[in-house]
């Protein structure tokens, strides 16, 4: 099924270098022709986080470090930021959970064909950003989240 009645469970990934405060990756999706960051839709049996670490693999060939969030409630999944509704053109309603995850600063970007361009932006980059609100909105989330150590 295609079409406005469609509805698909989808992952958005900040990935985010320099940790708190650092930058964060927004793409230019050449269908959409507008910034955004990583994602696309989960797969049949995927989990959330599991989909968006495959997506910012498929997407971009980075790996990252989906840590625990600071004040997250037991069972929330690892970077876990939230979750908004949009609608993705012919795609449908897209029901869509928000990761930031940590990745290298020297990280290598190898892009798919989804994306014309992107760029590392802090908060000033995403205040110029032309996107949808949201994607501003929750890229101050995934720039201000903090990380908690990991229990060894």
């Amino acid at each position: 099924m295609s079409g406005p009645g469609r509805r698909a469970f989808s992952v958005a990934v900040y990935a985010r270098r320099g940790g708190f405060a650092g930058e964060v990756l927004v793409i230019f999706h050449r269908r959409l022709q507008t910034w955004l960051p990583i994602g696309g839709e989960i797969e049949a049996g995927e989990t959330p986080l599991e989909a968006a670490v495959r997506e910012l693999r498929e997407e971009t060939g980075m790996g990252g470090r989906f840590g625990p969030l600071v004040g997250a409630l037991d069972g929330v999944p690892w970077g876990y930021l939230g979750y908004e509704e949009h609608q993705a053109g012919s795609k449908g309603l897209h029901m869509n959970f928000v990761f930031v995850a940590d990745v290298a600063d020297n990280a290598v970007v190898v892009p798919n064909d989804e994306l014309v361009e992107w760029r590392w932006v802090g908060r000033a980059g995403l205040d110029a950003l032309e996107s949808p609100l949201n994607v501003r909105q929750f890229g101050y989330l995934a720039l201000d989240a903090h990380v908690a150590p990991i229990d060894e």
